[in-house]
């Protein structure tokens, strides 16, 4: 647990159930007392007098070093309290981390003992299905905004700023969904190659925000928090549980593989099990993964007053090894009352076997519904069918089935920019380092006769009304949607796919060479799709699919490729009528 203080003492504990020793390490500066833990079944515990806030401190383990047995005891790691909440810097990625005997004390971050704070008075979320859920890369949001204080760009701080949360406003947004704000370090090939992770999907442990984006701390998240409320704006946290930073076998010593590496998955032969991509796995079956995992998510509902969390390849926490719908974890959060009301986002599959599985979690999770993306830009780009759209529109009632729990998007964090997705018919993704073999190959994009940026009016006229069919599609949606930082007004990646690396301008929005005319599009329909009413649309009520000619829509209709568009007239005349057009681009309520 966290270090805390009580009865006079600062109380200090740690899971460490193979190591033959460990160690506490207090410092001052780069002066470090190492002082003796005391076995307290699989854990290690110490009190020292007195009250420690604001105390750096790690920790050291002893025991066999034997990885092919996966024991990776070595006195020499400095290792982070996997319940740190706060830390004095960010991770650096060295090759010391990986070798045996080098002390990593002068490269491995410290935490800090926390204050004692009273817990945020408990709020239930506003955000209901069928809100708008706004995706947010911190630093990239804010780093180029032209009213936010130098000193605060960059910084979760920033999106308390009046200007942020006026643009917020403008569209309407229900939630922000914050990219990944703890800690995390450089996946070992980066900075060889000069490039920095931009993204933050490579934590390292789970509750430490990081010091570059975060630097006031729990605080500055909590008050962060509490402006966007004041707004009317729920928070949701974008967390990591499916694997750390320490990678795969070649990877760092950093704090769960030198203190109980059973953390992990491994097959019966002791091998690590990779159902991420990322080299490493967290072992759901572990009850104590669980039960971190359960008092991560307390400790910022608690401490910092966060609506909800989106899980990033969230079937491994359901793996046992296999995929289960009735996992564990998930009647644990169901079962906990400071969870169970919280906003719960699966992002629904991973790259191991049966990984893919929207549609699949628990009734209560919103699914991330990729079906959605690539139906959408499917019959836009004009290969798709008008009954894929149809049933995508109507809330992906053969996935979901009555009950809508999709999150309706086009574009997120990892793929195409919305603007790139109709500039682009390949992607191009060189400056990663990686001869373009990185990221998805096909994106179900179009370039409208010119790869990339063009000075044709009329191919920028075509490329326009892509991205107002597009948008009005996910506006009209049935389902809860979520909109892209940027998307709505034109920002692009240049046609790089998967900018992770691209801690720079590529990704960084550009504010002030936005598309003003776009942005005021969406926040129209935005403001229409508000003032329809709790689902945001009127597909769950009866009404009628109509031929642009009036007649209703028959099976050969829906099957006929050349079928251009249909009405949807809803039994209330009242409620409009939707409208969609593929050759003329139109899409909307009337």
């Amino acid at each position: 647990m966290t270090p805390h203080y009580a009865a006079g003492h600062t109380h200090f504990r740690v899971r460490s159930p193979k190591a033959s020793a460990v160690f506490l390490c207090l410092f001052d500066g780069a002066a470090e007392q190492r002082l003796p833990m005391r076995r307290d079944g699989d854990e290690w515990v110490v009190s020292l007098p007195g009250d420690r806030v604001g105390t750096p401190y790690a920790y050291r383990a002893e025991g066999e070093w034997n990885p092919a047995a996966g024991l990776w005891f070595d006195p020499a790691k400095l290792l982070v309290d996997p319940h740190a909440v706060e830390l004095t810097s960010r991770f650096v990625q060295q090759p010391a981390l990986a070798r045996f005997g080098v002390d990593t004390a002068p490269i491995v971050p410290r935490a800090i003992v926390p204050g004692r704070t009273a817990r945020v008075r408990r709020r239930t979320p506003r955000f209901a299905p069928g809100g708008l859920i706004y995706e947010i890369n911190v630093r990239g949001f804010t780093l180029l905004h032209p009213d936010v204080p130098d000193a605060r760009r960059g910084t979760v701080a920033a999106l308390a700023h009046p200007a942020i949360i006026a643009h917020l406003k403008k569209l309407h947004v229900d939630a922000i969904e914050l990219m990944p704000v703890t800690a995390w370090i450089d996946e070992r090939h980066l900075p060889p190659l000069g490039l920095r992770n931009a993204w933050g999907y490579n934590p390292v442990v789970p509750m430490a925000l990081d010091p570059g984006l975060c630097p006031g701390g729990v605080a500055e998240l909590r008050d962060t928090v509490a402006a966007l409320h004041r707004a009317g704006i729920d928070v949701i946290l974008d967390l990591v549980f499916n694997h750390t930073g320490e990678s795969d076998i070649q990877g760092g010593i950093l704090s769960f593989r030198g203190l109980d590496n059973e953390f992990y998955a491994h097959d019966p032969d002791g091998r690590l099990i990779n159902d991420t991509g990322c080299g490493n796995t967290l072992d759901f079956a572990n009850p104590a993964v669980r039960a971190l995992t359960l008092a991560t998510m307390r400790h910022f509902v608690r401490q910092c007053g966060v609506d909800g969390f989106r899980f990033d390849l969230a079937p491994v926490m359901a793996r046992g090894p296999g995929f289960s719908s009735t996992a564990p974890i998930f009647s644990e959060i169901a079962a906990d009352p400071e969870l169970n009301d919280r906003i719960l986002i699966a992002e629904p599959w991973d790259i191991g076997p049966g990984g893919y599985q929207l549609g699949n979690f628990p009734p209560n999770w919103l699914e991330w519904n990729d079906r959605f993306r690539d139906d959408v830009r499917r019959f836009w780009r004009g290969d798709g069918g008008i009954g894929a759209l149809a049933t995508r529109l109507a809330g992906s009632t053969d996935i979901f089935g009555a009950a809508c729990r999709s999150v309706n998007f086009l574009a997120a964090h990892d793929g195409f920019t919305l603007a790139d997705t109709v500039a682009y018919a390949e992607r191009h993704n060189h400056a990663n380092g990686e001869d373009n073999r990185d990221g998805h190959g096909e994106n179900f994009s179009w370039n409208n006769g010119v790869e990339g940026p063009s000075d044709d009016p009329a191919v920028l006229a075509r490329r326009a009304a892509d991205l107002r069919a597009l948008l009005g599609t996910l506006f009209a949606s049935t389902g809860t949607i979520m909109l892209t930082a940027g998307d709505e007004f034109g920002r692009s990646q240049q046609g790089n796919n998967n900018a992770y690396a691209q801690d720079n301008a590529l990704s960084w929005i550009d504010w002030k060479t936005r598309d003003t005319a776009l942005e005021d599009h969406v926040a129209a329909l935005a403001r229409t799709r508000r003032q329809r009413g709790p689902w945001r649309n009127v597909f769950p009520e009866p009404g009628q699919w109509l031929r642009p000619d009036g007649a209703e829509m028959a099976v050969a209709d829906w099957e006929d490729p050349a079928t251009d568009g249909f009405h949807y007239a809803p039994s209330d005349p009242a409620a409009g009528r939707l409208r969609v057009a593929r050759s003329e681009r139109a899409v909307g309520w009337r």
